[in-house]
């Protein structure tokens, strides 16, 4: 019984599965989306283009029409002529076509975005296969469209019946009416038929995409057996393992990038060593690091600082010691306190001197480091 549930596809499928099933091109797709966008878009370009087109479609038959006597007498004129008048008609109808083939060809981003992939036009030899293609006829996939089509044309066709039934004295009243009246009421008719048949076409298609997205994701259902291989040929990857290490240091080197703004001040060896603090008497039991690095790093908050007018202290046995003994994100330790707390209040001084004037504070050097907690004076000699 284990080895059965093991094998039945009851579990999502992995992001994996998804990008993979992306890049050879399987992605749900729903026909009928497609075709109610590029049918709103044809009824907004005859609503918007119509004058334009009908003047246009009027000023070419006239003068397709129209019998130039030349034409009767020299023969070899008509061939030009007529690719004249064809030429025509194509630029008159232009910008409709352009329209609709935009909407043809990116309305399907809307379910799946941006996709591009040359696998679904290479050579599938099974699908030659009659026996193939006569399960693939009745499949319940079949079935399904079948439900669908019928419905559709049920929706469709009823609507449509009902807005001729509903306007049934209108349509015979069209015959005895002058083509000036006419022609407009005929108009009308056709733009509120239309934009009640787009309402069910909408109401298929608010049915039809979830589905689509249903039906795709229980394709790509793994069983517990796939999962568990997937998850161990990935995290078994050393490649992978390195790259997702990789990509966390890059992430956790640009939250501490963005956090060097906010710092109070930053405390340098000078060149070696960078560690930036900051403190909140409302928020903070103690003074934080929110940036150290050492070499190029510290080169970096060092400059990142200087841009934003973070006050940049020399003090090198605390640097070394906030540098060794600091977690990022974390307090600092007990015995630096007293240090800090000098450095943070001649930052304050500063501040104040720089907003009101006054004596300008004495730059704190002689700053109470345990030797412990230093790294060169630790060092045997």
């Amino acid at each position: 019984m284990s080895e059965d549930s093991d094998l039945e596809k009851t579990e999502s499928p992995s992001q994996r599965k998804l990008d993979k099933s992306r890049e050879d091109g399987q992605v749900a797709r729903s026909r009928e989306l497609s075709t109610f966008m590029v049918l709103l878009a044809g009824g907004a370009g005859l609503w918007v283009m119509g004058s334009a087109l009908g003047q246009g479609l009027l000023r070419l038959l006239h003068e397709g029409l129209t019998l130039d006597r030349q034409l009767a007498f020299h023969t070899d004129l008509l061939l030009p002529r007529l690719s004249e008048l064809s030429s025509e008609v194509l630029l008159t109808f232009l910008p409709f076509l352009f329209l609709l083939l935009l909407v043809a060809l990116f309305s399907p981003l809307l379910m799946n975005g941006w996709l591009f992939s040359f696998k679904p036009l290479q050579p599938n030899f099974g699908k030659l296969n009659p026996l193939k293609g006569i399960g693939r006829m009745f499949s319940s996939n079949s079935l399904m469209e079948l439900v669908k089509a019928i419905g559709k044309s049920i929706i469709v066709g009823g609507i449509g019946a009902w807005v001729v039934w509903h306007n049934r004295e209108a349509v015979l009243q069209l015959v005895s009416e002058p083509a000036v009246q006419s022609i407009p009421h005929m108009s009308n008719l056709i733009w509120w038929s239309f934009a009640a048949i787009m309402l069910g076409m909408l109401l298929i298609v608010a049915i039809d995409v979830p589905f689509q997205l249903y039906e795709h994701s229980k394709k790509l259902k793994m069983t517990k057996q796939e999962v568990r291989q997937e998850a161990k040929e990935t995290e078994g990857d050393p490649q992978v393992k390195g790259r997702i290490r990789s990509m966390q240091r890059e992430m956790a080197r640009r939250r501490m990038m963005s956090a060097i703004p906010t710092a109070d001040v930053v405390v340098t060896n000078p060149t070696h060593y960078a560690v930036a603090l900051k403190y909140s008497e409302n928020r903070m039991r103690a003074p934080v690091v929110v940036a150290k690095g050492s070499h190029l790093l510290a080169a970096k908050i060092r400059e990142i600082a200087q841009q934003h007018n973070v006050p940049i202290l020399e003090a090198p046995p605390l640097a070394r010691a906030l540098h060794k003994h600091c977690e990022l994100g974390a307090a600092i330790p007990e015995a630096l306190y007293t240090a800090v707390a000098e450095v943070l209040a001649y930052v304050y001084q500063l501040r104040r001197h720089k907003q009101e004037g006054g004596t300008k504070p004495v730059l704190p050097t002689a700053l109470p480091v345990p030797q412990e907690l230093d790294p060169a004076a630790a060092r045997p000699g």
